[in-house]
């Protein structure tokens, strides 16, 4: 018997509603961790008994067991979602890991139990940005992918940043039970979108038997097979074919480059900084989370709620420049949006040795110079995705049967999003320790050093190198 056509194929497979979709997974996925990290040291306490001495240790092992697991789960989520045929399924396989880890870390009574809890929330975080970030490819095509995810960043930025606020302040009003009720309620709103959702290439199967033609498939199927053609017409034909042959991939490739085609890409300069990109990206907004509660503390004797607060300074000013920011790439490229932001982070960065203790005044200092902060952190956040995302396509349009069927785009995003998860490790151990040992301002100092070495190096790589750097 032949299937029926779904009911609202239309809106189910409509670019705003995959997007949306897409959107309230990776919100959900990073507001559930941040829920829960402030009410951590009191499930361990209460729950499990941990003598009070003991549970910074315990804190930082559920911590590290999160980015592990996600560290390490996320280059295979993008192998097997780069082999099924749908990105949906995985997706929901995604969901169900995060149910079963809040299940598991509400009603967890040992320690085994909740470090299981943050094992399976971190596989759900590889699972969500791998195919999430292949998904919103196969949906928008290249040529929107900035803007995309300027607006995306932008919108789950604030379920990073507002979540352990909320999470304390309910803890201390309804208890457990009321910050587990927030969290189920946002998985219930993720998982009918998710099961709602048709991706672009199945409506396109449908709209093929009702119009009898394949048009719309080939204009709505993934978008991965475009790259910057507009850019490639101006170019002499010989130069344009030398660079065909640059992304030609040679026989005799190993069985494990062959199981794992993105290997083979990640030797070009433009991926790796591409990824460098997004290390430091992430590094910068852990570095936030990490440092801004406890100076504020110091400064202005903030407690965690005024702290909370004080990020609204910086994810406001990401909110406004994120699409905006993404649209230029989308218009002019990833090369300008990565060295300008990175190079305006390294005075505002400084600045921040300008905060000092105070009143108002003081404190509507530190605003501003976060409002600063928060500019830079909207430019920067597009290029590394773009940039990644035209350079495997041109090794899939030059090597369609080494790369298979869907290309490798989601082993792409698996490793991004290992390289993110990363920085985000990274960054609050690599700061923290800074500032203990040489000051917020000197850590900041050395923050901006990163960023002004990144910059030099999108100049050299991103986007492809400079005329005055090409080989004549």
């Amino acid at each position: 018997m032949a299937r029926s056509k779904p009911i609202g194929l239309a809106w189910r497979s409509n670019t705003l509603f995959i997007v949306s979709t897409v959107g309230i997974g990776l919100f959900t996925d990073l507001f559930l961790y941040g829920l829960v990290v402030p009410i951590l040291p009191f499930i361990l306490r209460d729950r499990v008994s941990i003598p009070e001495d003991q549970i910074q240790t315990y804190v930082s092992a559920m911590l590290a067991a999160y980015a592990g697991a996600s560290v390490c789960f996320s280059p295979p989520a993008g192998v097997i979602a780069d082999r099924v045929p749908t990105r949906q399924a995985p997706f929901l396989v995604g969901l169900v890991a995060l149910l079963a880890a809040t299940l598991m870390l509400f009603l967890g009574q040992s320690i085994p139990v909740l470090i299981l809890a943050r094992v399976l929330q971190g596989v759900s975080g590889a699972v969500v940005w791998t195919i999430g970030l292949a998904l919103l490819l196969d949906t928008v095509g290249p040529e929107n992918l900035g803007k995309t995810i300027g607006s995306i960043f932008g919108f789950i930025s604030i379920g990073e940043l507002a979540a352990p606020v909320l999470g304390g302040v309910i803890y201390k009003k309804a208890g457990y039970p009321g910050v587990f009720g927030i969290g189920f309620a946002i998985l219930a709103i993720d998982f009918i979108m998710r099961i709602l959702l048709i991706e672009k290439k199945t409506a396109a199967k449908w709209q093929e038997k009702d119009n009898g033609t394949e048009d719309d498939s080939e204009q709505q199927d993934g978008g991965t097979a475009t790259g910057e053609d507009g850019d490639d017409n101006e170019e002499e034909p010989l130069l344009r074919k030398k660079e065909e042959d640059s992304y030609k991939v040679p026989d005799g490739q190993s069985k494990v480059v062959r199981g794992y085609p993105i290997l083979y890409v990640l030797k070009d300069p433009r991926l790796l900084t591409a990824l460098l990109l997004a290390f430091n990206q992430a590094t910068l907004l852990a570095t936030f989370d990490a440092t801004i509660p406890t100076e504020a503390e110091e400064l202005f004797r903030f407690d965690s709620l005024k702290s909370g607060l004080l990020f609204i300074a910086l994810v406001l000013p990401y909110l406004i420049t994120g699409p905006i920011a993404g649209w230029l790439v989308d218009r002019y490229g990833p090369k300008p949006a990565a060295v300008v932001g990175f190079g305006y982070l390294v005075p505002v960065l400084i600045l921040l040795r300008l905060a000092h203790p105070g009143g108002t005044s003081a404190i509507v200092t530190y605003c501003a110079l976060l409002s600063l902060c928060g500019l830079g952190m909207g430019i920067i956040g597009s290029p590394s995705i773009v940039e990644a995302s035209y350079v495997v396509s041109q090794y899939d349009k030059a090597n369609p049967q080494f790369f298979g069927e869907q290309g490798p785009y989601a082993q792409l995003y698996g490793i991004n999003s290992m390289v993110f998860s990363f920085g985000l490790t990274v960054g609050p151990l690599i700061s923290g320790l800074l500032r203990d040992r040489i000051g917020y301002g000197n850590m900041n100092a050395v923050v901006a050093m990163l960023c002004l070495v990144t910059a030099l190096l999108s100049v050299v790589y991103i986007g492809g190198k400079p005329k005055f750097l090409r080989k004549r």
